[in-house]
C-alpha cells in the first residue's frame, strides 16, 4: 500500500510541479505512440489540442494588452527599459534571415511542380497593400482588435493608454498592477495544461496527415529547415555574441529548449507569448523591458517567416527559369523582411505573403497561389520550425538587447527550478 501511495504521490507531483519541458516530451512521445496504434484514437484526442491552443489564443490578446499597458503605466523614470536595442536586434535578425535564405537558394537551387490548384484566398498584391494593412490595423477599434487578435492594433492602444495613465492617480496604477497579476495567474494556469494539449496536437496531426506527403517536397523542405537551423545556431548566436561579448550558446540553447519546443507544436507566435513572458521572468530579465518587447517580437520579429517567403519565392523563380541579379535579390531580402513583419502570428500566416514577394519577378497571382498551396502541404514541419525560430528568438534578443557591459549574464535556469508555477 505504501508503495502505491509513493508512486501516486510521485505521479501527482510530476504532473503538478514537474519540469514543463519534460512533461511536453512525455506528451509528445505519447501522442506519437497513440497515433501509431490507432488512427481513430489519435484523431479523437485532437480535441485536447484544440481546446488548449484555443485557450491560449483567447487569453493572449488580453494578456498583451494588460501587460504592455501596465508596464508603461507603472514605469518609473529612474527605471530605463531597454526597448530600442531589442527592437533593433529584431529588425537586424529578420533582414539577415531573408539574406541567408537568398544565399542558400543560390547555393542550393530547388524547383517545385506547380501543378496544384490555387486555393481560394486573398493575399496582398504588393508592398503598398501590406503597409496599408498595417496602418489600418494600428487604428483598428480596440474592442475589435482584441476580438480578432489584431496584435498591431492591441499594441498601439496599449501603448497609447499606458502613456496617458502614467499621469493617473496611484489608485488607478494600483488597479493596473492588480489586473496584471490576475491575468498572469490565469495564463500560468492555462500553460500547466501544455503537455496534455501537445499530446492531442501531435496525435491528431500524425493521424490525419502522417509524413508521406512531405516526400515529394523533400528538397524544398530540407532547404527551408536548413536555413532555419543555420539561423538559430549560427547567425543568431553571432548577433548575440557581437552584442554581449559573451559565449551565446548557453542562452541560445535555453531559449530553444524552453520556448522553441512549445512554439514548435503550437505553431503560433501569439499563443507562445505567455510561455516567453514566464521564461523571461525565470531568467531574471527586467520586467519593464520584456513586458513590451515580447509582445512586439511576436508581431515583428519574424526571421522564420522571412526565410519561408524568400525560399518559396525563389523556388518558384527557379522553376519558371527567371534570371535573378544581385540587386533584385537584395531587394527581395528587404521586401521579405518588411512583409514578414506584417505576417499574421498564427499558423501559416507567412504563406499568404508569398504572392507579394513573387510579384517582384512578374509572377502572376494564380501561379503564386500554387506555391502557397505547396507551402500548406509541407506546413506540418515548415510552419512548426518557423514558429519555433520566431518565438525563441523573441526571448533571445530580449535578453541580449537588455544586456549592458557589467550586467550579470542572464543566468541559466536551475535544473530543480519549478517552471510556470501558478502561484509564487
Amino acid at each position: 500500500m505504501s508503495q502505491n501511495n509513493a508512486d501516486g504521490n510521485f505521479l501527482l507531483n510530476f504532473i503538478l510541479r514537474g519540469k514543463l519541458v519534460t512533461q511536453i516530451i512525455v506528451g509528445l512521445i505519447a501522442g506519437i505512440i497513440l497515433a501509431a496504434v490507432s488512427r481513430d484514437a489519435g484523431m479523437a484526442v485532437g480535441l485536447l489540442g484544440e481546446v488548449f491552443v484555443g485557450a491560449l489564443k483567447a487569453v493572449a490578446p488580453v494578456l498583451v494588452f494588460i501587460l504592455v499597458c501596465a508596464a508603461i503605466t507603472n514605469h518609473k523614470k529612474e527605471n530605463q527599459a531597454r526597448l530600442g536595442p531589442v527592437v533593433m536586434l529584431y529588425i537586424l535578425g529578420t533582414f539577415l534571415a531573408a539574406l541567408l535564405a537568398v544565399v542558400a537558394s543560390f547555393m542550393f537551387p530547388v524547383t517545385i511542380h506547380l501543378d496544384v490548384n490555387p486555393e481560394s484566398m486573398s493575399p496582398p498584391q504588393g508592398l503598398g497593400e501590406v503597409i496599408k494593412n498595417i496602418l489600418l490595423q494600428i487604428v483598428d477599434n480596440p474592442v475589435r482588435a482584441l476580438a480578432n487578435a489584431n496584435y498591431i492594433g492591441i499594441l498601439a492602444w496599449a501603448i497609447a493608454l499606458g502613456l496617458v495613465l502614467r499621469h493617473a492617480s496611484d489608485i488607478t496604477k494600483s488597479l493596473m498592477s492588480d489586473l496584471e497579476f490576475a491575468i498572469t495567474v490565469i495564463v500560468k494556469a492555462v500553460i500547466r495544461f501544455a503537455p496534455i494539449g501537445i499530446f492531442g496536437i501531435v496525435a491528431s496531426t500524425i493521424a490525419a496527415t502522417g509524413f508521406g506527403t512531405l516526400v515529394g517536397y523533400a528538397n524544398l523542405l530540407a532547404l527551408l529547415l536548413g536555413c532555419m537551423i543555420v539561423m538559430a545556431l549560427v547567425v543568431n548566436p553571432l548577433i548575440v555574441f557581437l552584442k554581449m561579448r559573451q559565449n551565446p550558446y548557453p542562452l541560445v540553447f535555453t531559449c530553444l529548449r524552453e520556448s522553441g519546443i512549445t512554439a514548435f507544436f503550437m505553431r503560433s507566435s501569439a499563443a507562445n507569448i505567455p510561455v516567453n513572458m514566464e521564461l523571461c521572468r525565470r531568467m531574471g530579465l527586467d520586467e519593464e523591458t520584456y513586458a513590451v518587447t515580447i509582445p512586439i517580437g511576436a508581431t515583428v520579429n519574424m526571421a522564420g517567416a522571412a526565410i519561408t517567403i524568400t525560399v518559396m519565392t525563389l523556388a518558384a523563380v527557379n522553376t519558371l527559369g527567371i534570371p535573378v541579379d544581385f540587386f533584385t535579390a537584395l531587394l527581395l531580402s528587404i521586401v521579405a523582411a518588411v512583409a514578414a513583419a506584417g505576417a499574421s502570428g498564427v499558423a501559416g500566416g507567412s504563406l499568404l505573403l508569398i504572392p507579394m514577394a513573387a510579384s517582384l519577378f512578374g509572377i502572376d497571382n494564380a501561379t503564386a497561389m500554387q506555391v502557397v498551396s505547396v507551402g500548406f502541404i509541407i506546413g506540418v514541419l515548415q510552419d512548426s520550425a518557423e514558429t519555433a525560430l520566431n518565438s525563441s528568438t523573441d526571448v533571445l534578443f530580449t535578453a541580449a538587447g537588455s544586456y549592458k557591459p557589467g550586467d550579470p549574464y542572464p543566468r541559466k535556469l536551475p535544473r530543480e527550478a519549478v517552471p510556470l508555477e501558478v502561484a509564487e
